[in-house]
C-alpha cells in the first residue's frame, strides 16, 4: 500500500497528526528514503529493508508470496527492537499489494504481532500507533488471526469498526473530468465500486486495467465504478490521457471525501450493493480475481 506523505492534508485532523508523527517520520514505507536521518539500521536489518523495498519489482504473485514469507522468518529472528517492529510493519504494508495468499498474510501478521509483543510501541495523541492499526486491518479485512492482547490493538479494531459504520452512511457529490456530478446515495439500484487512487501511486496504476476491464464487462448489469483522486485536475487529466479508462474519474481536491472515508493509504476500494449497503472492502491493490470476489458479494457474477 502507498501512503500520501505530502503536505496537502489538513493539519487539524487528529488522526492525521498521529500518522504524521509515527508515519512520515518513522513508519510509512512510502517514505523510507527520508528515514535515513531518523533511523539507524543494523547490518542484519538493512538487507531485509532492501528486500522489502524490492518486493514490487517481482514479476509474479508466487515470487512475491514466497519472498514475503521468507522475509517474515528473517524479521522474526531479529532481536526485539523498534526497528524489528518497523520492518514487520513495512512488510505488512507491502504484502497486501495483490493476491499472495492467506498463508502469506498470516505469516506476516504473526511476525508483526510477535514484534509488537516483544517491543510495544507507545501511542501518540491518544491514537493507536500505526503498526497496531496495520495489524488490525489485516485481521478485519484480510481475515487473518492473532493472539495479540494489547490495548492499542483493541483500540485499533474498535476504530476500524467505527470507520466502517461511518462509511456505510457516507454520501458525497463530486465532479468528474467531464464536468458531470456524481452522488453516492443517488446510485441505488446499481452496484457501486468506490476506488481511491492517485497518479503517483504504483499499486493504484497496476490495478486500473483490471478494474476497467471489469467495468466494461459488467456495466450493463448495473456496475458503476467511481474512482476518486485528490490531485489537481490538470495532473489527473494528463495521466488519464495516457492511461485511458472507461469509468468516471472524480476529483476531490479538498480531500473532503478522502477524510470522510478515513483514507490514509491507497488504493482503497469499497463495494456497495444495489440497496446501498457496504458489502466488501479491501485495504490495498486487488487483482481481477479479487475484484470479482468483491463484486460477487454484491450480486454480480
Amino acid at each position: 500500500m502507498t501512503y500520501d506523505t505530502s503536505n496537502r492534508r489538513p493539519k487539524s485532523a487528529v488522526f492525521y497528526l498521529c500518522f504524521i508523527t509515527l508515519g512520515v517520520l518513522l513508519w510509512r514505507p512510502g517514505d523510507l528514503a527520508s528515514q535515513k536521518q531518523q533511523v539507524v539500521w543494523s547490518g542484519k536489518e538493512q538487507p531485509i529493508l532492501e528486500e522489502i523495498r524490492k518486493l514490487r519489482q517481482l514479476s509474479s504473485d508466487y515470487e512475491h508470496a514466497r519472498s514475503a514469507q521468507q522475509l517474515a522468518v528473517k524479521i522474526g529472528d531479529l532481536p526485539a527492537t523498534e526497528n524489528k517492529v518497523r520492518l514487520a510493519f513495512f512488510l505488512a504494508s507491502r504484502s497486501t499489494e495483490g493476491d499472495f495468499g492467506h498463508d502469506t498474510l498470516q505469516s506476516v501478521a504473526t511476525t508483526l504481532a510477535h514484534a509488537l509483543t516483544e517491543h510495544p510501541i507507545v501511542e501518540k495523541n491518544g491514537q493507536p500507533a500505526a503498526p497496531y492499526i496495520a495489524l488490525a486491518e489485516l485481521v478485519r479485512y484480510e481475515h487473518v488471526e492473532t493472539s495479540l492482547d494489547a490495548p492499542q490493538f483493541t483500540a485499533a479494531l474498535a476504530k476500524l469498526e467505527a470507520d466502517d459504520e461511518s462509511r456505510q452512511n457516507a454520501d458525497f457529490k463530486l465532479t468528474d473530468l467531464a464536468g458531470k456530478t456524481w452522488g453516492l446515495k443517488e446510485q441505488k439500484g446499481k452496484v457501486v465500486v468506490v476506488n481511491f487512487w492517485a497518479t503517483w501511486c504504483p499499486p493504484c496504476r497496476k490495478e486500473m486495467p483490471d478494474l476497467d476491464e471489469l467495468y466494461k464487462r459488467f456495466k450493463d448489469q448495473g456496475l458503476l465504478v467511481l474512482a476518486i483522486s485528490d490531485e489537481d485536475m490538470g495532473k489527473v487529466r494528463l495521466f488519464i490521457a495516457d492511461h485511458k479508462v472507461s469509468y468516471p474519474i472524480l476529483l476531490d481536491p479538498g480531500r473532503r471525501v478522502n477524510e470522510l472515508f478515513q483514507i490514509e493509504g491507497i488504493p482503497r476500494t469499497f463495494v456497495y450493493d444495489r440497496d446501498g449497503k457496504l458489502v466488501a472492502q479491501y485495504i490495498d491493490m486487488r487483482t481481477q480475481k479479487q475484484f470479482l470476489e468483491m463484486l460477487a458479494q454484491a450480486g454480480i457474477k
